[in-house]
């Protein structure tokens, strides 16, 4: 594991509406395992809590999960400057075609999209993408955009079958572990 060359010591993992996001729990057991002296936190989108439980993602990580809505907070809470302020690595695994398409856009609609948009942390994206969005030009202009940002990692698509199609063709996520190491290998690269 890199954790000692990368240095970081707060990882935030976000998971958002793609329905890879119902692996999460075993993710939390994995960054649990290979990285006892990291601290963590969890959030999730609105969607993606469609696909896995925030009471489920709570009792594993030991940690209250980050709910990406206004709605969740009151009005003198400032959810969006203390996590963009807290992390040194953000995660996002999956990342639906919405998420990577609002995140290349500088789209703050959310608080989570605002903390992305402000943060100094490293963000590794994990693309999960629908049957036929890599063949999209606008997909592949918002793909290069976070290809060529500054503080991003995008992790390379893989192939998956849709669980809509049944068809496997190139568009799944990146497993987190490789999204992990990736992000490791670019703070490396640049440097203290």
């Amino acid at each position: 594991m890199d954790l000692p060359d990368a240095g970081f010591r707060r990882v935030l993992v976000v998971g958002t509406g793609a329905l890879g996001v119902a692996f999460l729990p075993f993710w939390i057991n994995w960054l649990n395992n290979s990285l006892p002296q990291t601290e963590k936190r969890y959030a999730l989108t609105r969607s993606a809590r469609r696909f896995v439980s925030a009471d489920a993602v709570s009792v594993l990580s030991g940690r209250e999960v980050f709910i990406d809505d206004w709605n969740e907070f009151s009005g003198v809470d400032v959810p969006h400057v203390e996590l963009a302020r807290w992390a040194d690595l953000i995660l996002v695994h999956p990342a639906t075609l919405s998420f990577v398409s609002r995140f290349a856009l500088g789209i703050a609609d959310t608080p989570l999209t605002v903390a992305l948009q402000s943060t100094g942390a490293l963000v590794g994206v994990a693309p999960s993408l629908p049957p036929g969005a890599l063949k999209n030009p606008v997909v592949q202009g918002h793909l290069e955009t976070l290809r060529s940002r500054p503080g991003v990692v995008l992790a390379p698509t893989v192939e998956a079958e849709s669980a809509s199609t049944g068809e496997v063709e190139d568009g799944g996520s990146a497993p987190l572990n490789e999204l992990y190491d990736l992000c490791c290998a670019a703070q490396r690269r640049a440097g203290p």
